[in-house]
């Protein structure tokens, strides 16, 4: 693990090493732009941030199978490319890496939504699975 001056540093716990996902800027400036979120999904459908702001947006406006069902999609593409980039189902995934936030916020909307509709197995699971990728994500995300 290196950090800003360049230099290695052990992770002395023997954990993980945190998993980055690459930057994806086509959906990321379709938003930033106001495109319509549901254009972006379709545009660019294995990113998870086009799926959070829908599932976001779906919660907010108490559409909770919406939300739900969008949350689902943009978790699962999240964990493709966790898995793509390294990722071996544990470890931290951190927030404040910017391309990690649309996995992290669909992982919360997905939480949120499964305890709207009584699956408390399912939203704890997501709230155990967010809180060991990163607490900085539990803080954010609320």
């Amino acid at each position: 693990m290196t950090d800003g001056d360049g230099l290695s540093h052990k992770d002395l716990l023997g954990g993980p090493p945190p998993t980055l996902l690459p930057d994806d800027p086509g959906p990321r400036e379709a938003l930033a732009a106001g495109d319509d979120p549901l254009d972006v999904a379709a545009r660019y459908p294995t990113s998870s941030l086009a799926w959070a702001e829908l599932a976001d947006r779906a919660l907010a406006d108490d559409r909770v199978i919406d939300a739900y069902a969008y949350a689902r999609t943009g978790y699962h593409r999240g964990l493709d490319a966790l898995r793509r980039n390294g990722w071996k189902g544990h470890g931290p995934v951190p927030w404040a890496h910017t391309p990690n936030r649309g996995f992290l916020r669909c992982l919360s909307a997905l939480g949120r939504a499964a305890a709207a509709i009584g699956e408390a197995d399912e939203a704890q699971r997501c709230a155990s699975f967010l809180a060991d990728s990163d607490l900085e994500a539990v803080k954010a995300l609320g």
